[in-house]
């Protein structure tokens, strides 16, 4: 029996997706688990994988298109299963350019209302439409007052546009010039949001940074004892530099609640709890989720949530709700495997504070009776609200975090 593919409904506010690109084509054999495409909503990027094998009998929606959430947009079965009845277009108003195909009076005068139009002044307002779609409509000077739209209680999305256009693409795509000079790449939605919030976080917060160095050799031969168990010990989790440091991170925070907050303009609202959030980079572009009540696990357990987070935001199927800004209580931003030694993180507002991680340095340093040698040092960036947090408290708190580390037992 052939099943539907819907597309996914993330979140309780979104009622639309953009699917970005098909990994399947209309003929293929799908399996459970194959990724069929991925898709954006105006929060994140996900991938939808299939939950049924079978072949792929029929794509509804391109690349590019807007698609309203717990619509079908595909459908695998066997080879032969009618696909008509799933289809979410049955039914519709003809494209124009099967309208352009036919010469009966009838069809150009229906070719004819879809021809562009200056858009009434002070009509638009009254109009159910998603922003992406207006935008398109009135690039191209289509009416769209009469237009019956296929979104939720009748909205007006991308593809009712694309209907009534005369068959040029209205996607974005990518420009190069004829003498191959530059590209133009437009902006990917998740890339869109992170340069909003990137900007709105410099802009509406009192952002310094404090740096200093802490002395990781505890850190280290723990993980070299953790790599060695790991051969041995099928039980033994993979807990990395990170991990430690984070689990350093909230023991700091649990003497420092003042860090463990958000700032809300009129008010702090400090947490009991610590919601850790972890930067993750994906192909997608930057992702914050928040692994819930960290405090309360071990560091095993913590090492295990951390990399269960960052797993699903690269491979596009974290909950919404975690990469919320306010999902989180302290992020912990990494760059150390890239050879970073200082930099300036940015706050992911209302959070009142961010810890960047650094890479390791030998530094020459006095290891007792005045004899010196190198020791490893990790650097650490501390970025936080002077709003909320004044340059003392902030200090105290990374030179706790620093002794965290140096005190570290594993």
């Amino acid at each position: 029996m052939a099943t539907p593919v819907l597309m996914p409904k993330q979140g309780q506010s979104v009622e639309t997706c953009i699917i970005t690109r098909w990994f399947k084509n209309k003929g293929d054999k799908v399996s459970v688990g194959d990724i069929l495409f991925s898709y954006e909503t105006d929060k994140a990027s996900f991938d939808l994988e299939s939950t049924v094998e079978g072949i792929l009998l029929d794509v509804f929606f391109e690349d590019g298109a807007e698609v309203p959430v717990l619509v079908n947009v595909a459908v695998i079965g066997k080879p032969g299963e009618a696909t008509d009845s799933f289809n979410p277009d049955k039914g519709t108003l003809a494209s124009p350019a099967a309208l352009m195909a036919s010469d009966t009076s009838a069809d150009a005068e229906a070719l004819n209302a879809v021809k562009p139009l200056k858009i009434p002044e002070g009509q638009d307002n009254k109009i159910r439409i998603s922003p992406r779609a207006r935008r398109i409509a009135e690039n191209k000077g289509l009416n769209y007052n009469n237009l019956q739209g296929s979104g939720p209680n009748g909205r007006i999305i991308t593809r009712d546009i694309e209907r009534v256009h005369s068959g040029e693409d209205v996607v974005s795509k990518i420009i190069q010039t004829t003498a191959a000079e530059f590209t133009e790449l437009p902006l990917s939605n998740v890339r869109k949001i992170i340069a909003r919030t990137m900007h709105s976080s410099l802009q509406n917060s009192a952002q310094l940074t404090h740096h200093m160095s802490a002395d990781v050799r505890s850190l280290l031969e723990a993980r070299q004892r953790i790599k060695k168990r790991l051969s041995t010990d099928k039980d033994q989790q993979d807990i990395t530099l990170n991990d430690m440091v984070c689990w350093c991170v909230i023991k700091a925070l649990e003497k420092f609640p003042e860090a463990n907050s958000h700032f809300l303009d009129d008010r702090i609202k400090t947490f009991y709890k610590v919601h850790l959030g972890l930067a993750v980079d994906t192909p997608r572009g930057l992702m914050v989720p928040a692994v819930k009540n960290a405090g309360e696990m071990d560091l095993a357990k913590l090492s295990k949530e951390l990399k269960s987070v960052a797993e699903a935001c690269k491979k596009g199927n974290i909950n919404p709700e975690l990469i919320q800004s306010t999902a989180g209580t302290f992020t912990v931003s990494n760059l150390g495997s890239y050879g970073v030694e200082m930099f300036t993180p940015v706050i992911n507002l209302p959070q009142v504070a961010i810890l960047g991680v650094c890479t390791i340095i030998n530094r020459p340093a006095n290891i007792g009776n005045n004899i010196f040698g190198f020791i490893p040092y990790i650097g650490l960036s501390l970025t936080y609200d002077h709003r909320a947090i004044d340059g003392g408290p902030a200090t105290l708190f990374l030179k706790e975090i620093k002794e965290q580390i140096e005190a570290f037992r594993y």
